[in-house]
């Protein structure tokens, strides 16, 4: 049976923007679901939030990792460091790069340092042959093309681009994300 964790970004929790939905529908079909209250989340740090998922999750192949936002970064650093492998990864609005200088002080130095600590690509890229990002074509903060190319280079990631959904938050009004779960019913 699948197993579905999914981790919300900063300033989030697992009731917030599409989560409930996905969890409802996914617990109907039978899946466990976990959506951890993740620590910090306001400013949430690497060495802080990697150990959380560590010290919640077992993963195995029958695993499969959703992440929104930071919880993208989060899911990876995870899949950097832990030696399972899981069934798949599917990242929502996720980030690889983005212009510090476009977003708000505060924002900056949160961000930063997930930004500028490397990822081992090749590690991470081991843990599933299964990739999604799931990109939206008018997210200020996140540019398309730049994230798309390096998702499809850095883990070879199947692309999506979602019209019109922002950074896929309740400010946008997605409550329900059903490419997501398309994907993730695909997966085998």
């Amino acid at each position: 049976m699948k197993k579905i964790i999914i981790i919300h970004g900063r300033a989030s929790h697992p009731e917030d923007c599409w989560f409930p939905w996905l969890r409802k529908e996914l617990e109907r079909r039978s899946f466990t679901v976990i959506v951890p209250s993740m620590p910090e989340t306001n400013k949430p740090k690497i060495d802080v939030w990697v150990p959380f998922l560590e010290a919640h999750l077992l993963a195995d192949e029958n695993t499969y990792l959703i992440g929104h936002s930071l919880g993208c970064q989060t899911i990876l650093r995870y899949l950097e460091k832990n030696g399972e492998k899981v069934g798949g990864v599917i990242l929502v609005g996720g980030w690889l790069t983005t212009d510090l200088d476009e977003r708000p002080a505060e924002n900056r130095e949160v961000v930063r340092p997930w930004l500028e600590t490397p990822l081992n690509w090749d590690e991470v890229k081991k843990k599933t042959n299964n990739f999604v990002a799931v990109l939206s074509d008018n997210n200020d903060n996140i540019p398309l093309e730049a994230n798309a190319d390096l998702y499809k280079e850095k883990l070879g990631a199947k692309v999506i681009v979602e019209l019109g959904m922002g950074h896929f938050s309740k400010i946008e009004n997605v409550t329900e994300l059903p490419v997501v779960l398309e994907e993730l019913l695909g997966m085998k």
